[in-house]
C-alpha cells in the first residue's frame, strides 16, 4: 500500500465514505459499522470514521496472524524496525516531528508509533529479552491539523501532496 501523508493509501483516503471503503477493501472483520473498524488486509487497516460515516483517519498496523509485512513510505521501512531507527531516517531525509507518547508524530501528515504487540526480540533474534527498545507497528495517516491543530493544516497540505518532506 502506497502512503500518501495527510490523505491515506490508495485503498483508504480521509473524506472517503464508509460504503465506499467497503466497495473496495470488503466488510469490516472487527467493529462493523463503529467508529473504528478494522479491514483483513495486509497489512491492516484500521479506520476511524467520523459521526458523518466519513474516514477520519487511516491507519496501517502490524498483524500478527501473518509474517512481518513492513509499511514502506519514501525509501524507509516504517514498520517492523526499531522507531529511533525509523524517526532518523525520516529526520534525514528532511521530515520533521514531534514525539507523542507512543511515537512521533510528523508535520506531513503521519505518524509513526509503537505498541506491545512486538518487541525488540521479535525483530533482532540477539537482543536480551529486556531490551526496551520500541518496535514501530502501526502508521496513522490524518490531515496535520489531527496531529498538530488547526495552525499545521494550510502549512502543510501542499506539501505533504507532493511528498515535500519541509514541514
Amino acid at each position: 500500500m502506497h502512503l500518501i501523508p495527510s490523505h491515506g493509501v490508495d485503498l483508504v483516503k480521509v473524506g472517503d465514505l464508509r460504503s465506499q471503503v467497503e466497495e473496495r477493501v470488503g466488510p469490516a472483520m472487527h467493529g462493523p459499522g463503529g467508529e473504528r473498524a478494522v479491514y483483513d488486509t495486509e497489512p491492516w487497516l484500521v479506520v476511524t470514521y467520523a459521526e458523518d460515516e466519513t474516514v477520519e483517519v487511516v491507519e496501517l498496523s502490524y498483524d500478527s496472524r501473518t509474517e512481518l509485512v513492513p509499511v514502506h513510505f519514501a525509501g524507509v521501512q516504517l514498520t517492523c524496525r526499531f522507531l529511533d531507527d525509523v524517526v532518523a531516517d525520516l529526520h534525514a531525509l528532511g521530515y520533521t516531528s514531534e514525539p507523542s507518547g507512543i511515537g512521533h508524530e510528523f508535520h506531513a501528515g503521519f505518524a509513526v508509533c509503537s505498541s506491545p504487540s512486538l518487541s525488540a526480540i521479535d525483530i533482532d533474534p540477539t537482543a536480551d529479552e529486556d531490551d526496551q527498545r520500541r518496535v514501530a507497528t502501526m502508521v496513522p495517516v490524518a490531515p496535520a491539523s489531527y496531529f498538530f491543530g488547526e495552525d499545521e493544516e494550510d502549512e502543510n497540505d501542499a506539501d505533504a501532496e507532493n511528498e515535500d518532506p519541509k514541514g
